[in-house]
């Protein structure tokens, strides 16, 4: 064993490398099962009873200043005061010998009281409506086993309860309370258990964040009191503060076998394990472990994982028959196969370098073109416009369900502390007409002042995301040219697939870097914008970063499907706004594969990336936190349970804003450009599955325990997703009708095709050009002519024809005004139809199912029942009290 480490699970090793190496594997597991005995000791008290709700970590130093010794000393105090219980462990018995910790605990009763005041709702009367109000569909269903199932001998089904209210006085009405004849009340039984570790750490943080620390203002003479934890953490009085981990997430048995040794273990082995990608979450226990707040998060992403697997199937079945019917597309044969028209001389695509070039050159970009436009694809996107309805409304049933079971239907946040960022950079004081404290205020005139000056500057950042945009642009016009005026016929006739996948990745690569920048763009503006709630800042943070987010993907995308080929002109009279450059031209088949490619590229690539940084980079540093504690370890000092978690990583402070984000622009990239690229629904399915388990696998081993806070609902996130829903229909039917070539195949097909096939559409779609008409900067060099002989006109892609009166001079056909008439048609039919199916759907799909509906009366029943039977026994207490 000489030179080796043991694999003893979890990311803190515990055996010191610089031990004997005549240790034996059984002294060395003997070891382990001591630290364990030890480690779980450390969840306590020094008196084995009292558990720790919160701890607080800082680190003194030599030259520490007098003002944080004086902030801690006060802060304490005023945590003693409020009821709290604290106990000091010094630096001298934390392994790296540097860092103090303020272990807290809350007694009984401040537990109660605070749960009071909370309204925390516990456990009233088992839930006896749940299995009566089972339809026989879900009795069938259950009765068939399914391997997606999490097992229910590790993972009992739960009981649903109905709860009410946390009142002192009505102690006897909860679970889990029993009469003692002995005591002559009713007690309950088990303290410790009556409230989860959650609840608990939740009520110790409602007395943390209200607690003042006093601070003397030396100008005025006066005492101002600063309030909360969080003020002390922002400037360094406490380095970290936050609620243990209640054990190891690993252990070296089965969970079948011996049992859970806490719940983190529980959901590490059920939930963040890699091999239990295909279950289902346990999301009561994530609710229960996390807090309603990140229980919904996942509860969410769960929801939009399932609802992708429809969708990705029938994108999938909508590719695979583009692929089965490939051969048959007679516009691509007719390119590919016929000697005629595949030989026709095509106009150079740009001017000078490029040179005449041959139709059946574009062979493979046709075939290409048409994976993804054909008749399934336009289908696919009419189903995926409902798809989105569905989405909204089913969430909002899934959503009122949870809001029941996890008792927060009724959710309002409280009074809400003023950040102390806010506190601190605004200096006029107001008396707060609710509250009555003393509080910084922002005039009116101040915040326009401040919010214009957020709106140029979010203007600016955003044009300058444009012109990152326009910058590649110019690369690919500059790249075209070089690639088509190359002599190698291999790189001319691919030269359309090398400038988009190039440009594609140069895309990709700016997206990722103005990422990084725009967030603290966003950032700045924000504080500069002086919110006075966390819940305002956030909101107006989300709103910037978004817009920036929204900006920086998609601006390269509807460039390539709503303006690229659009503005081009035509041959001898080409548009040459842009830098006096000619604009880039689609290949006769059409942009649509371009922008597929730019879709996939550019979506694909940014789930590849940041998977590889939420997995890599937590093992990288997991691995090196292992090594220095390896190095630090002592024998004669015990691994405390809230030293490994004080290094563990913190969650980031704007919670769950980044996980939101990401999942939301690729819901963007599903719903709004799902007509170009079918598969997308297929890549975000297999992007989610991975997903769910990484932020799994990163809340239960690699970040502290965050703050069970509660949330009712997704926030401001519902009403981005429904915005985007909306500008998914406008996308999907103007991508149908001005990118890809359905409506003008249809409008040829049978208004003008002899036989009503789309034979002869090719040479339809294309006009002549007599080149002795091109402009003298567009006339290709002479030696590349000869190539082709004596050329006297050349074709390209439109609906154009020479006016007879007037040479040299073309008009747009009847049947371009015809196509465009048709297009308009199809996006008014389109929109019209989409809406109206919403419309139906938002009718028929009740927001609240009709079980919750009455879980809810009948709640409300027991609940006054409750009061009223209280009522009574107090009643009786004090007749029998007074006839005695």
């Amino acid at each position: 064993m000489s030179g080796s480490v043991v694999d003893i699970p979890d990311q803190f090793q515990l055996i010191d490398s610089r031990q004997s190496v005549d240790v034996t594997k059984v002294q060395i597991e003997e070891a382990w099962k001591q630290q364990m005995i030890n480690e779980k000791a450390t969840l306590f008290f020094r008196d084995g009873k009292k558990k720790i709700d919160y701890v607080l970590a800082y680190e003194p130093g030599d030259n520490e200043d007098v003002k944080k010794q004086q902030r801690r000393k006060t802060f304490e105090k005023n945590l003693i005061e409020e009821g709290l219980e604290l106990e000091h462990e010094g630096k001298e018995s934390s392994k790296n010998g540097k860092t103090c910790f303020t272990k807290v605990h809350i007694p009984w009763e401040t537990l109660t009281r605070y749960a009071e005041l909370l309204n925390v709702k516990m456990p009233l009367a088992e839930n006896d409506m749940e299995t009566q109000l089972e339809s026989c569909f879900e009795n069938c269903w259950k009765m068939f086993p399914s391997p997606f199932e999490l097992d229910e001998d590790v993972l009992p089904t739960e009981t649903n309860y109905f709860t009410a209210p946390f009142n002192r006085s009505r102690m006897d009405q909860y679970i889990g309370v029993e009469y003692k004849k002995g005591e002559g009340q009713f007690v309950i039984k088990d303290k410790d258990t009556f409230f989860t570790n959650a609840q608990r750490s939740k009520i110790c943080y409602e007395i943390l964040s209200r607690a003042h620390f006093t601070e003397m203002d030396e100008e005025e003479d006066r005492v101002n009191k600063k309030f909360g934890v969080r003020k002390l953490v922002d400037n360094q009085t406490y380095n970290a503060a936050y609620p243990l981990h209640d054990g190891r997430y690993h252990s070296d048995h089965s969970l079948l076998t011996v049992g859970k040794d806490s719940d983190r273990h529980l959901l590490y082995e059920l939930w963040a394990r890699p091999g239990m990608w295909y279950k289902y979450q346990p999301l009561d226990q994530i609710r229960s472990y996390f807090g309603e707040k990140i229980g919904i998060y996942f509860t969410w992403l769960g929801y939009y994982t399932t609802m992708l697997i429809p969708a990705a199937v029938t994108g999938l079945i909508a590719f695979i028959y583009g692929l089965a019917t490939i051969m048959d597309d007679v516009p691509s044969s007719e390119i590919c196969d016929n000697a005629t028209i595949g030989n026709y001389t095509m106009c150079p695509m740009c001017d000078q370098r490029c040179s005449y070039w041959r139709l059946s050159d574009s062979c493979m970009y046709s075939r290409a073109t048409y994976l993804f436009d054909n008749h399934a694809t336009v289908a696919f996107a009419i189903v995926m416009a409902l798809w989105a309805s569905f989405f909204h409304e089913f969430w909002k049933r899934k959503q009122a369900e949870i809001e029941y079971e996890w008792d927060v239907a009724d959710f309002e946040d409280g009074e809400e502390t003023v950040r102390p960022e806010y506190e601190a950079g605004v200096k006029r004081r107001r008396t707060n007409p609710v509250t009555n404290r003393d509080e910084p205020y922002v005039p009116q005139w101040s915040k326009c002042f401040r919010y214009f000056t957020s709106f140029s500057v979010l203007v600016f950042f955003l044009a300058l995301v444009l012109a990152a945009v326009f910058s590649v642009i110019l690369y690919r016009i500059v790249m075209s040219a070089i690639l088509y005026g190359n002599s190698e016929s291999l790189i001319k006739t691919r030269a359309s697939f090398i400038s988009s996948i190039s440009a594609a990745c140069i895309n990709l690569v700016i997206i990722l870097i103005l990422n990084q920048f725009y967030q603290r763009v966003a950032y700045v503006l924000t504080e500069m914008e002086q919110h006075r709630t966390l819940t305002e800042w956030e909101d107006a943070f989300t709103f910037k970063m978004f817009l920036f987010q929204f900006v920086n993907f998609y601006s390269s995308i509807f460039y390539i499907a709503f303006f690229k080929g659009k503005f081009v002109g035509r041959p001898g009279d080409y548009n040459r706004s842009l830098l006096d450059k000619r604009q880039e031209e689609c290949d006769p088949s059409g942009c649509l594969i371009e922008l597929c490619i730019q879709l996939g590229i550019v979506m694909v690539g940014k789930q590849i990336i940041n998977n590889v940084k939420e997995i890599l980079i937590p093992k990288l540093m997991v691995w090196f936190r292992s090594r220095q504690s390896l190095k630090e370890t002592s024998e004669e000092k015990v691994y405390s349970r809230w030293e490994q978690d004080y290094n563990l990583a913190s969650m980031p402070a704007l919670g769950l804003f980044d996980e939101y984000l990401e999942m939301v622009i690729q819901y963007g990239f599903v719903t709004i450009f799902v007509a170009a690229f079918p598969l997308a629904p297929l890549f975000a399915l297999i992007n989610n599955i991975i997903e769910i388990r990484v932020d799994a696998y990163k809340f239960t081993t690699q970040w502290k325990r965050p703050l069970a806070e509660r949330a009712q609902d997704i926030g401001i996130w519902f009403g981005i997703l429904r915005g985007i829903s909306a500008i998914a229909v406008i996308s999907n039917a103007a991508i149908i009708a001005f990118t890809s070539e359905f409506i003008p195949k249809l409008v040829y097909q049978y208004g003008y095709s002899p036989d009503q096939t789309l034979s002869g559409y090719t040479q339809f779609s294309l006009s002549n050009f007599k080149v002795q008409y091109f402009a003298r900067e567009s006339v290709p060099d002479d030696k590349k002519m000869d190539i082709f002989g004596n050329v006297t006109q050349c074709r390209f892609r439109g609906y154009f024809e020479e006016d007879s009166s007037n040479p040299g001079q073309y008009d747009f056909t009847m049947a371009f005004w015809h196509i465009l008439a048709a297009k308009l048609a199809f996006v008014v039919i389109f929109e019209n139809l989409v809406v109206f199916c919403t419309w139906l759907v938002m009718y028929l799909v009740p927001d609240m199912p009709y079980k919750v509906k009455l879980q809810m009366l009948r709640e409300n029943f027991l609940s006054k029942e409750a009061l009223f039977n209280a009522e009574t026994i107090q009643k009786q207490r004090e007749r029998s009290a007074s006839n005695n």
